[in-house]
């Protein structure tokens, strides 16, 4: 998925910015088809069993939000005070540029990536890992590779701190319904904000954080 697109970009020299999109929007969309497929005897086994806790669910898909919210604050501010990082994320705001120029693409970071994302890392590597350990350890190894991946090791602990929730929701529901919804609506939100937020706004936002570290920290 990650790399199908650059490389047809490279075998065929294609120069469009619009047909590098599609391309990368391709992938993902032939990504998640893949994976459902792989994951189908399960899907048929959970659905053959009944889904007996939608009530549950729902319920912690909105109380997962605010976890999430709340776990990702408090990991910006560890990183603020103890690494300097800044928040915001570059990879976030590529995406938005990326957004910009073809809405389209809204659908992979707001849709397609949370339910990619939630199978391989809590599902999988997760669930896996859960099984011949315990929860914190499975929830930590997969939470940190869940960081490494979005390549920005300054906000591994944001990253890592969602991953964290994540794992949590999957084993309190015993669905993995549950953080690929929370997953969606923090990534929506986060997508629908920044595209109707002017760029210049986001950089004097940014610009007044900056000021408040100084004056917080010390620079």
């Amino acid at each position: 998925m990650q790399f199908s697109a650059p490389i047809l970009v490279i075998l065929f020299s294609i120069d469009s910015i619009n047909a590098r999109i599609y391309l990368s929007i391709s992938s993902f969309i032939l990504a998640l088809i893949i994976v459902l497929l792989l994951m189908k005897p399960d899907m048929q086994a959970k659905l053959k069993d009944g889904i007996h806790n939608k009530s549950e669910i729902i319920l912690w898909s909105i109380l997962g939000i605010f976890m999430a919210y709340f776990a990702q604050g408090f990991a910006t501010i560890i990183e603020l005070f103890l690494f300097g990082s800044l928040p915001g994320s570059e990879n976030t705001q590529e995406i938005m540029g990326i957004a910009r120029s073809l809405p389209l693409f809204m659908i992979i970071p707001a849709i397609i990536a949370p339910i990619l994302e939630e199978i391989i890392f809590r599902k999988i590597i997760f669930g896996s890992l859960y099984k011949r350990t315990n929860f914190f350890i499975a929830a930590i190894i997969s939470a940190f590779i869940f960081g490494i991946i979005h390549g920005e090791p300054e906000h591994i602990l944001v990253y890592a701190s969602m991953g964290l929730v994540f794992a949590f929701l999957y084993i309190k529901t015993d669905s993995i319904l549950t953080p690929i919804i929370v997953h969606m609506g923090l990534n929506s939100f986060a997508v629908i904000t920044q595209f109707n937020l002017d760029p210049e706004d986001f950089k004097r936002m940014q610009e007044q954080f900056e000021n408040l570290q100084f004056i917080l920290i010390g620079g």
